[in-house]
């Protein structure tokens, strides 16, 4: 949610305002949740110190608590963020899509500063959570005209798994784990499943698959994805951050004052 939030108008949490056509209405965002753990935190900041601690810093400090809660590292988060009060539906257009290339996504974090390294550390947070049917099933499915029809970057042993959980007209809002056997573990197994063709997001399996990535994801699938998380997660979390006069502490996050 706070990487949704900071690719589209910087990190000022505009993804959590409510209304017609605001960004949670957008396509990448219809299925983000975790509103009503923000809303809680919001909730019991006011009562002890109210138009103190804006929503865009409690996206930043959660982002960093739900990795320590899943066994990840944790890290220092610069806060000071005011909220923005702009959120528009068809600003989400630059959010990193699950066909993208692998220069596409490039391009896309190259414009906020973040290199091909942060890129690739950035969508290893996949090793906790999950995502829907309705966005990799064509995968598994016609993808090709020959053998079994599937895209050949899965590992052949791993299709019918998923097409066992995804059936061709099941329901496309089942939830699948993003690290098959590690969705609740904040570990490197994302990058091994990368590279045993076992990344369930077509953008993803292609970080192993284009070689200008795949030296990253060998180097993540070892001992420094924990550190090096935290410090691309602290340039992310800078990205066109809103001070003073620009922006405001909203009382309550799905709204503004």
């Amino acid at each position: 949610m706070h990487f949704h939030d900071c690719f589209v108008n910087g990190c000022d949490a505009s993804v959590l305002i409510d209304g017609p056509n605001t960004e949670k209405t957008a396509g990448p965002n219809l299925l983000l949740r975790g509103y009503d753990v923000i809303a809680d935190a919001k909730t019991q900041l006011e009562a002890a110190c109210p138009g103190v601690v804006s929503c865009a810093d409690i996206l930043a400090l959660a982002a960093r608590d739900s990795v320590v809660l899943t066994n990840g590292l944790s890290w220092p988060v610069p806060t000071g963020r005011r909220d923005g009060r702009v959120s528009l539906a068809s600003d989400a257009s630059n959010l990193p899509g699950f066909t993208d290339s692998v220069d596409v996504q490039k391009q896309k974090f190259a414009a906020f500063g973040l290199n091909t390294l942060d890129l690739v550390t950035l969508v290893g947070g996949h090793t906790i959570g999950t995502t829907a049917c309705q966005f990799f099933r064509y995968r598994l499915y016609n993808f090709t005209t020959t053998g079994n029809g599937a895209d050949p970057s899965i590992n052949p042993a791993f299709v019918s798994q998923l097409q066992a959980l995804c059936p061709q007209n099941g329901d496309g809002s089942r939830r699948i784990a993003l690290d098959t056997g590690s969705q609740n573990r904040f570990d490197s197994s994302f990058f091994a499943n990368l590279r045993s063709g076992r990344g369930i997001l077509e953008s993803d399996q292609k970080l192993w698959t284009d070689a200008t990535t795949r030296t990253f994801v060998q180097r993540l699938a070892g001992f420094t994805f924990g550190p090096q998380f935290g410090r691309s997660m602290v340039k992310m979390s800078n990205i066109g951050v809103k001070t003073g006069t620009n922006g405001e502490i909203r009382r309550v996050c799905s709204a503004i004052n």
